[in-house]
């Protein structure tokens, strides 16, 4: 049978390839190699996966892994990026050693000793730290301690890559003590907003990523907050988006038209493109972590952020 519409031909091979490189050739046209049809990132707020590592029944992961949602052959919560929680009980150890650029992570209760290839450090309930992929790393507790963690594994699955690590890597090892948090978000509350920013906001970067002011080439973190009944307005961006939910009672996210209650240490998933909004209805101040993709947009000049 001759097909005529050229968005309704089959793939081409090679006619008569001489060499194997040939014969690995294949052909598209412009009308079917663009109407490929890929599953959309659902909006959700995830619940199970922090109380089961709350549970602390044993030391281990816990994946976030919307893979089979996605259509992603590799464990994923957005098509670039892979949120986790992480029990390790008192006594215990953990390899935490990722195939990834680099991972952020949160403490999210508990006492623990972290070693990073040779540096070492002391880790403590609302820590912040940066690991470097492919550098042996182990988290040994000395109380119950519970993680959260994001890092950009499915992005170098996606490209059957390998992190570089040793004077080429991209990251290094990097610490963010909970008082020095605080510290520097009192700093960032003794300034007024104006009306280009989003409220007050904690951006984390490190000495490497200094000049694009993100923690990693395509990440982003930022500790954001709302004061007492607000709302950050409603807005948009094309980087893909994982929040955790740090305080606030109550509080709630609008992603497009779904309600997302808050609830501890939930996360949050937040379309790229997606309108969505964040509120905060109690009568103390609000914290979130957020963890975007959006080294990739700001590098590519098309990150697209704007309010509705």
């Amino acid at each position: 049978m001759t097909i005529n519409d050229m968005a309704e031909m089959p793939v081409q091979h090679p006619r008569a390839p001489k060499t194997g490189a040939e014969a690995r050739g294949r052909y598209f046209n412009s009308g079917n190699a663009f109407n490929i049809k890929l599953p959309p990132v659902p909006p959700r707020i995830l619940r199970d996966e922090p109380a089961q590592a709350l549970a602390k029944n044993e030391t281990g992961w816990v994946l976030c892994d919307l893979s089979a949602e996605l259509g992603c052959p590799f464990p994923a919560t957005t098509p670039l990026m892979l949120a986790r929680y992480a029990t390790v009980l008192a006594g215990d150890g953990l390899d935490v050693t990722l195939t990834c650029t680099a991972s952020i992570w949160y403490v999210i209760e508990g006492t623990a000793r972290i070693i990073v290839g040779g540096e070492t450090a002391e880790l403590g309930k609302g820590d912040v730290f940066l690991l470097p992929g492919g550098v042996e790393s182990r988290i040994e507790a000395s109380e119950t301690a519970v993680f959260w963690a994001v890092g950009n594994d499915p992005q170098l699955a996606f490209e059957k890559a390998a992190p570089i690590t040793g004077e080429e890597a991209a990251t290094g090892f990097v610490h963010y003590p909970a008082d020095e948090i605080t510290h520097q978000l009192d700093v960032v509350y003794g300034r007024d907003a104006n009306d280009g920013t989003s409220g007050h906001a904690l951006i984390f970067s490190a000495e490497p990523t200094e000049a694009s002011r993100n923690i990693a080439p395509t990440l982003t973190l930022s500790l954001n907050t709302l004061k007492p009944h607000s709302f950050q307005p409603p807005h948009k961006h094309n980087s893909a988006a994982l929040t955790l939910a740090v305080a606030g009672d109550p509080a709630y996210s609008m992603v497009g038209d779904l309600k997302c209650d808050w609830s501890p240490w939930a996360t949050l998933l937040t379309p790229p493109a997606e309108k969505h909004s964040h509120h905060n209805d109690g009568d103390t101040r609000a914290e979130f972590l957020i963890v975007q993709d959006g080294g990739f947009y700001y590098h590519a000049r098309t990150m697209g952020f704007e309010f509705y």
